[in-house]
Formats: structure tokens, sequence, C-alpha cells
């Protein structure tokens, strides 16, 4: 079974205030791995968040947990679902590939390859 974790591997801010927050978070590179035994894989991508607006909800940037950005992320264009589909299937291709290279059925293990 694969095992699905996602991180925020950085963030952008804004090193000037915008609507009156300072540190205000303008993109987030986030990466799904997925993992099963010896086998893994990942999808990589980057979010951009809307500006707040003034008087709206804010968190300061310290304040920030990992699973709140995650949630920005999702609720910005990153479908999460389809994500988790497309790492398990790689993994699963992966651990059970659809086409193999047998060793050539007239060669024993005594002969060397020329």
């Amino acid at each position: 079974m694969t095992t699905i974790t996602w991180q925020i591997d950085s963030m952008s801010v804004s090193s000037q205030p915008i609507s009156g927050e300072s540190e205000v978070v303008l993109t987030a590179e986030w990466r799904c791995v997925g993992e099963d035994g010896d086998y893994s894989s990942s999808i990589y991508g980057i979010c951009s968040f809307p500006e707040p607006s003034t008087g709206g909800q804010f968190t300061p940037y310290a304040q920030l947990t990992q699973e709140q950005v995650l949630g920005w992320c999702y609720a910005n264009g990153v479908n999460k679902s389809e994500i988790e589909t497309n790492v398990t299937q790689a993994v699963n291709t992966l651990a059970n590939p659809p086409v193999i290279q047998p060793k050539l059925p007239w060669i024993t293990t005594l002969q060397a390859p020329i």
C-alpha cells in the first residue's frame, strides 16, 4: 500500500506590506511523495495565492502551519485527489512494471555478454 505524504518545501513572501500586512505569502512550493517499500515517486509544484484583502483573515508568517498552507494550495488549484492518484499509480508502475527486459533465453548464467 502506498503511503502519501504532503509537504511544503519553501514559500515566497513579500518584503513590502500588502493590504497593510507584512510578510504576506505569495507562493508555496509543495511536494506530494508516495512510498511503498523500496519504491517511491513524487510530484512537485508551485502554488500562487491571492493577496489578502484589507480587514480579511490573515495569519502572521511566524504562526503559519504546514497544514494551513497546504489547505491554501488545495483551495487555489492544487487537485489533491488527482495528484495522490497519479503518485500512487507511478509507485505501482515502479513496483509492477508493465514492460520488463528478462535475460535472453539462450544466454546461460555462465556466458558473459559479448
